[in-house]
């Protein structure tokens, strides 16, 4: 089937953010004929907008990129792009918004005009983001706009959402901190980074521990880098971590605590102890009268709790009503490894699943 062909072409040419000439090359081709006029509203992005004469329009985006990722899938269709590969699905993603724009070229009399968004740099520099900023929703009267991932987590060909919090918010959180090396046997002539560094970890994850379970949250340090040998006190430490969650108020008041943490141990310890932290991107939520009219119409099921990675498709929910889904593909490697794959019959579902919304919805 063409949409099997669509994902086998698109994974051998995985590209990363928004250099996506081969990519593009590939969508231009396949839409080129439809009833459906095809531009380019930002960088390394392409749309098919599908005019039915309706009033208003609702949208279907799909992300482009690919991860800096060697594959080892040993796949007959492996990436032709070294260093290069669509570990994170988007291939699939392109390949259901396809085969929907060839499903909705033979249709007539839509409730509803369609704008179909293959969207770049989902992976690196805010795409989404910059998408909305093209105006190309406001241009279009696009009312809602709905998006999928594959999901290893659920069965396969399971659709799956969750009314408000899906996909958590996150930000990335470096904490620097200088002493003053010494021998450890001249330990009282030094300033213990790395001792520094124990009382900042122990502080900031009990922080986070005090919270009630009930409130989505996650803050976790994966890296640290200290010191330069062992019987050396350590001048210099750093920390890598993460902040994740749902609420602005739960969010922000981690960010103001490991700031507050920082200055209670320089004090305590007479470290300088920098925090840095980026605003990444906001959380997936699904808006409550958005989601009972979707469940109105299609069938899917509903998640117990909400997932903490992130996905830029909230920036769309930012500027208009979206909804996200998971798509399952059952038991495969996990998204964002060298070997990732899956059963590409589920992305049949994923079609079948967007033409009932775009066919339904009003």
């Amino acid at each position: 089937m063409q949409i099997f062909q669509d994902r086998q072409a698109l994974h051998q040419i995985p590209e990363l953010d928004r250099a996506l000439p081969q990519t593009l090359r590939y969508l231009q081709e396949q839409l080129t004929g439809l009833n459906c006029q095809v531009f380019s509203p930002m960088e390394g992005g392409i749309c098919a907008w599908f005019d039915f004469g309706a009033e208003k329009a609702i949208a279907f985006r799909s992300g482009m990129d690919a991860l800096p990722i060697f594959e080892y899938t040993g796949l007959s269709y492996a990436s032709r792009n070294p260093g290069r590969m669509h570990a994170c699905g988007h291939d699939g993603h392109m390949a259901i918004l396809l085969e929907l724009a060839r499903r909705l070229n033979d249709k007539k009399g839509m409730k509803r005009n369609v704008l179909l968004v293959f969207q770049p740099a989902a992976q690196t520099t805010g795409g989404a983001r910059d998408m909305c900023g093209t105006g190309i929703f406001k241009k279009y009267k696009v009312e809602a706009i709905f998006g999928l991932t594959l999901w290893p987590e659920l069965q396969e060909n399971v659709i799956a959402s969750r009314c408000n919090e899906m996909m958590s918010r996150a930000c990335e959180v470096r904490v620097d901190i200088v002493g003053r090396p010494a021998h450890v046997v001249k330990a009282a002539q030094g300033l213990d980074a790395l001792q520094a560094a124990v009382m900042f970890y122990r502080r900031a994850t009990a922080m986070e521990g005090a919270l009630p379970k009930s409130v989505y949250r996650l803050l976790k340090f994966g890296k640290m880098e200290s010191g330069t040998a062992g019987n050396v006190i350590s001048g210099t430490t750093r920390m890598e971590g993460t902040l994740r969650a749902f609420q602005d108020d739960v969010f922000y008041s981690l960010r103001a605590g490991l700031v507050s943490i920082a200055k209670e141990v320089e004090n305590s310890t007479g470290c300088a102890v920098s925090v840095y932290m980026n605003e990444g991107d906001p959380p997936v939520m699904n808006p409550s009268k958005l989601y009972k009219k979707v469940q109105s119409l299609v069938e899917f099921e509903e998640l117990e709790a909400p997932s903490m990675v992130t996905e830029d498709f909230s920036w769309y929910q930012k500027n208009l009503p979206g909804m996200f889904f998971f798509l399952g593909i059952g038991n495969t490697p996990a998204l964002h490894t060298d070997d990732f794959t899956f059963n590409e019959q589920v992305l049949l579902k994923g079609v079948d699943f967007f033409q009932q919304l775009a066919e339904k919805y009003e």
